[in-house]
Protein backbone atom coordinates (compact mmCIF):
# COMPACT_ATOMS: atom_id res chain seq x y z
CA UNK A 1 0.00 0.00 0.00
CA UNK A 2 1.38 3.37 -1.02
CA UNK A 3 1.54 5.94 1.76
CA UNK A 4 0.55 9.49 0.88
CA UNK A 5 2.63 12.08 2.77
CA UNK A 6 0.64 14.84 4.46
CA UNK A 7 1.55 17.48 6.99
CA UNK A 8 -0.49 17.64 10.18
CA UNK A 9 -2.25 20.78 8.93
CA UNK A 10 -2.98 19.21 5.53
CA UNK A 11 -4.50 16.13 7.14
CA UNK A 12 -6.68 18.29 9.37
CA UNK A 13 -7.93 20.28 6.37
CA UNK A 14 -8.89 17.04 4.59
CA UNK A 15 -10.68 15.82 7.75
CA UNK A 16 -12.60 19.10 7.94
CA UNK A 17 -13.64 18.83 4.29
CA UNK A 18 -14.73 15.22 4.83
CA UNK A 19 -16.77 16.20 7.89
CA UNK A 20 -18.42 19.04 5.95
CA UNK A 21 -19.30 16.73 3.06
CA UNK A 22 -20.80 14.10 5.37
CA UNK A 23 -22.70 16.41 7.71
CA UNK A 24 -23.75 19.31 5.44
CA UNK A 25 -23.47 18.44 1.75
CA UNK A 26 -24.70 14.83 1.81
CA UNK A 27 -27.93 15.63 3.74
CA UNK A 28 -28.51 18.69 1.55
CA UNK A 29 -28.23 16.59 -1.62
CA UNK A 30 -30.54 13.91 -0.22
CA UNK A 31 -33.09 16.61 0.61
CA UNK A 32 -32.79 18.11 -2.90
CA UNK A 33 -33.37 14.67 -4.46
CA UNK A 34 -36.45 14.15 -2.29
CA UNK A 35 -37.86 17.54 -3.24
CA UNK A 36 -37.22 16.89 -6.93
CA UNK A 37 -38.91 13.47 -6.72
CA UNK A 38 -41.95 15.09 -5.15
CA UNK A 39 -42.39 17.20 -8.28
CA UNK A 40 -43.40 14.17 -10.30
CA UNK A 41 -42.08 13.01 -13.69
CA UNK A 42 -38.34 12.35 -13.24
CA UNK A 43 -37.60 11.92 -16.95
CA UNK A 44 -37.85 15.66 -17.61
CA UNK A 45 -36.90 16.96 -14.18
CA UNK A 46 -33.76 19.12 -14.38
CA UNK A 47 -33.64 19.62 -10.60
CA UNK A 48 -33.58 15.86 -10.08
CA UNK A 49 -30.80 15.39 -12.65
CA UNK A 50 -28.73 18.18 -11.09
CA UNK A 51 -29.23 16.78 -7.58
CA UNK A 52 -28.23 13.26 -8.69
CA UNK A 53 -25.14 14.67 -10.42
CA UNK A 54 -24.24 16.60 -7.27
CA UNK A 55 -24.77 13.45 -5.21
CA UNK A 56 -22.32 11.57 -7.43
CA UNK A 57 -19.73 14.29 -6.96
CA UNK A 58 -20.18 14.43 -3.17
CA UNK A 59 -20.04 10.64 -2.75
CA UNK A 60 -17.00 10.41 -5.01
CA UNK A 61 -15.18 13.10 -3.06
CA UNK A 62 -16.06 11.42 0.25
CA UNK A 63 -14.56 8.15 -1.01
CA UNK A 64 -11.47 9.95 -2.28
CA UNK A 65 -10.89 11.75 1.04
CA UNK A 66 -11.46 8.59 3.10
CA UNK A 67 -8.97 6.74 0.91
CA UNK A 68 -6.35 9.48 1.17
CA UNK A 69 -6.72 9.78 4.92
CA UNK A 70 -6.64 6.00 5.27
CA UNK A 71 -3.32 5.75 3.44
CA UNK A 72 -1.83 9.00 4.77
CA UNK A 73 1.53 9.18 6.41
CA UNK A 74 1.09 12.25 8.59
CA UNK A 75 4.34 14.11 9.18
CA UNK A 76 4.73 16.89 11.73
CA UNK A 77 7.52 19.23 10.52
CA UNK A 78 8.18 20.36 14.10
CA UNK A 79 9.27 16.85 15.11
CA UNK A 80 11.63 16.31 12.18
CA UNK A 81 15.31 16.11 13.04
CA UNK A 82 16.91 16.26 9.61
CA UNK A 83 20.04 18.15 10.69
CA UNK A 84 19.27 21.13 8.47
CA UNK A 85 18.46 19.11 5.33
CA UNK A 86 15.52 19.92 3.05
CA UNK A 87 12.91 17.20 3.64
CA UNK A 88 9.15 16.81 3.37
CA UNK A 89 7.44 19.38 5.59
CA UNK A 90 10.43 21.71 5.79
CA UNK A 91 10.09 25.42 5.16
CA UNK A 92 12.91 26.56 2.90
CA UNK A 93 14.12 30.12 2.35
CA UNK A 94 15.68 30.51 -1.09
CA UNK A 95 17.53 33.25 -2.91
CA UNK A 96 17.38 33.40 -6.69
CA UNK A 97 21.03 33.57 -7.78
CA UNK A 98 20.13 35.58 -10.90
CA UNK A 99 18.21 38.48 -9.39
CA UNK A 100 18.60 38.13 -5.61
CA UNK A 101 14.86 37.67 -4.96
CA UNK A 102 14.17 35.80 -1.74
CA UNK A 103 11.25 33.39 -1.52
CA UNK A 104 10.01 30.98 1.12
CA UNK A 105 8.33 27.66 0.38
CA UNK A 106 7.08 24.78 2.47
CA UNK A 107 7.37 21.32 0.90
CA UNK A 108 3.99 19.59 1.33
CA UNK A 109 1.87 16.77 -0.09
CA UNK A 110 0.19 16.98 -3.48
CA UNK A 111 -3.24 17.71 -1.94
CA UNK A 112 -1.90 20.56 0.18
CA UNK A 113 0.04 22.42 -2.50
CA UNK A 114 -1.01 26.04 -2.95
CA UNK A 115 1.49 28.41 -4.52
CA UNK A 116 -0.41 31.44 -3.18
CA UNK A 117 0.32 30.19 0.34
CA UNK A 118 3.90 29.33 -0.66
CA UNK A 119 3.29 25.58 -0.31
CA UNK A 120 4.84 23.48 -3.06
CA UNK A 121 4.09 19.85 -3.80
CA UNK A 122 6.71 17.24 -2.99
CA UNK A 123 6.42 16.12 -6.62
CA UNK A 124 7.01 19.62 -8.09
CA UNK A 125 10.30 20.35 -9.87
CA UNK A 126 11.40 22.86 -7.23
CA UNK A 127 10.74 20.48 -4.32
CA UNK A 128 12.50 17.62 -6.09
CA UNK A 129 15.51 19.89 -6.63
CA UNK A 130 15.53 20.95 -2.97
CA UNK A 131 15.18 17.56 -1.26
CA UNK A 132 18.45 16.65 0.46
CA UNK A 133 20.00 20.12 0.14
CA UNK A 134 21.47 22.01 3.08
CA UNK A 135 21.74 25.70 3.86
CA UNK A 136 24.29 27.22 1.46
CA UNK A 137 23.71 24.62 -1.28
CA UNK A 138 22.62 25.57 -4.79
CA UNK A 139 19.52 23.92 -6.26
CA UNK A 140 19.04 23.86 -10.02
CA UNK A 141 15.38 23.88 -11.01
CA UNK A 142 14.16 23.08 -14.51
CA UNK A 143 11.60 25.84 -15.15
CA UNK A 144 9.63 26.57 -18.34
CA UNK A 145 12.03 29.42 -19.10
CA UNK A 146 15.13 27.26 -18.57
CA UNK A 147 17.22 26.25 -15.59
CA UNK A 148 17.01 28.54 -12.55
CA UNK A 149 19.41 28.43 -9.66
CA UNK A 150 18.43 29.02 -6.05
CA UNK A 151 20.69 29.17 -3.04
CA UNK A 152 19.24 27.57 0.07
CA UNK A 153 19.45 30.36 2.65
CA UNK A 154 17.79 28.52 5.55
CA UNK A 155 15.83 25.34 6.30
CA UNK A 156 13.23 25.47 9.07
CA UNK A 157 10.96 22.85 10.58
CA UNK A 158 7.92 24.85 11.68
Amino acid sequence: MIKIPLTVIGAELLRQELHHLKTIERPSVINAISEARAQGDLSENAEYDAAKERQGFVEGRIQELESKLGTAQIIDPRTINADGRCVFGATVILEDTNNGDVVTYQIVGDDEADIKQRKVSISSPIARALIGKYSGDIAEVQAPGGIREYEVVDVQYI
